[in-house]
């Protein structure tokens, strides 16, 4: 990137005072950022919805009844696995780190090769200058991400949970109530 330094890789927190009912407290993993713009997966939206039901090719990729996650409101019905590989080299598209997206022409074989696997419905995306105009806005708050992150067990919680991890005043940000009538 030119001008911009690339956040692929990194998380964006979605700042209290951004409202729109898709990021509102969302928690989001760049998984692209160049001049063209930016994608990402929402981290902490399960939808009640298990993938057996919505996405029965992709059973191999999950245990039970796992839900698929909303990663965002831009193609709703795309599907995107995320996946922690055993060797970077076998992602189809590598992000960073072990992470990346495996090819599903085989889906018994992505189980082989990660770890760890998640299936998202959509992805959050921004044009050109659309995502450094929200940061500048401060309607995002940028943090290193963990592999635990993308995950993460208890969705409810990772909002909260990476603002504690960043520490000084966003540990206040983070015992904001979601409704501060409640305060």
């Amino acid at each position: 990137m030119s001008e911009v330094e690339s956040l692929q890789g990194r998380l964006l927190i979605a700042s209290p005072s951004l409202l729109d009912p898709n990021f509102r407290r969302t928690v989001v993993l760049v998984t692209e950022h160049n001049d063209d713009g930016a994608a990402g997966l929402v981290l902490n939206r399960p939808s009640p919805a298990p993938v057996v039901e919505l996405v029965p090719d992709l059973e191999p990729l999950v245990e039970g009844d796992e839900q698929v996650w909303v990663g965002g409101p831009v193609q709703p019905n795309a599907v995107l696995v995320l996946g922690e590989f055993l060797d970077p080299d076998d992602a189809a598209v590598p992000l960073f780190g072990a992470l990346g997206f495996p090819s599903l022409d085989e889906p018994q074989d992505v189980a082989a090769m990660t770890v760890r696997r998640r299936v998202f419905a959509g992805y959050a995306g921004w044009g050109a200058g659309q995502l450094e105009d929200e940061l500048a806005r401060d309607d995002w708050i940028v943090e290193d991400s963990h592999p635990d992150d993308a995950f993460t067990d208890a969705p409810g919680e990772l909002w909260a949970d990476v603002l504690r991890r960043k520490g000084g005043v966003y540990e206040l940000v983070a015992r904001i109530p979601e409704d501060p009538s409640v305060n």
